[in-house]
């Protein structure tokens, strides 16, 4: 094990995480680091193009994947704390330069080396104990990203089971969608309102404290629902709760 090479992994923060939670950017370095991961952060990187690309607008996506695909395609693994982006990359992408082969090609090569952070844990390093620190009762939110588009429903299901003090709790509908759906909620917010209401009265039946994910836009989404409504939950992404930097639910 000591003459083992060490992992290689480039961080890809994401818009949300860099901006809004830079938490769960520290977080998921933190985890990574645990397991002997050697994690760099490209300063170069910038948004994957998703929002770009879900509103229609081909052009701007390609420029933003076109920059993506440079600033990381000599990286031996890309880990981000984001079911969605990291399925824009190795779904859309290839979508967006189907007609440009050299582009293709780099599109289909970067993909492969892309995980979402509960997959790369479990399906690349083989964690199966995370070493995380945590008390309260947690459930579940499958994003639809993560789930549809990556496949990701037992990994972090594996690792918070595994954490001595995670009383895990099952919701029903988990993988309903929360209603985010990035610019969906923006243009039917009344249609994405009543999607995160039903959300969270099954959060709610499962008398949960904490609901986690592997999105930020759903846990966005969800917490601002519950802190408008006062809810005694808390909406948190599973990186901080790996990293054990959310500490004990009281």
């Amino acid at each position: 094990m000591a003459d083992r090479k060490p992992v290689s992994v480039s961080l890809f923060s994401t818009c949300l995480a860099d901006t809004f939670f830079p938490s769960v950017c520290f977080a998921t370095v933190a985890v990574l680091e645990r397991f002997g991961v050697d994690v760099r952060v490209p300063l170069s990187q910038t948004c994957c193009g998703q929002p770009a690309f879900n509103s229609g607008n081909r052009k701007e996506a390609r420029k933003m994947a076109a920059r993506f695909l440079s600033v990381f395609q000599g990286e031996e693994h890309i880990v981000t704390p984001s079911g969605s982006c990291a399925t824009m990359v190795k779904h859309e992408y290839p979508v967006l330069f189907r007609d440009e082969p050299r582009m293709l090609s780099l599109a289909y090569r970067v993909a492969e080396r892309v995980f979402e952070l509960s997959q790369f844990l479990v399906d690349v390093l083989g964690v199966v104990d995370p070493g995380s620190t945590y008390r309260g009762k947690v459930t579940y939110h499958d994003s639809c990203h993560l789930k549809r588009g990556l496949g990701v429903s037992e990994a972090p299901r594996t690792l918070l089971k595994a954490i001595p003090g995670v009383e895990f709790v099952e919701m029903e509908e988990s993988d309903r969608c929360c209603g985010f759906g990035g610019v969906f909620s923006v243009k039917y917010p009344h249609i994405s309102c009543r999607m995160a209401d039903r959300k969270i009265e099954r959060i709610l039946e499962t008398g949960a404290q904490v609901v986690t994910s592997g999105d930020l836009g759903c846990l966005m989404n969800i917490g601002g629902t519950i802190s408008r409504s006062g809810y005694p939950v808390r909406a948190v992404h599973i990186a901080e709760i790996l990293a054990g930097s959310e500490g004990a639910v009281p």
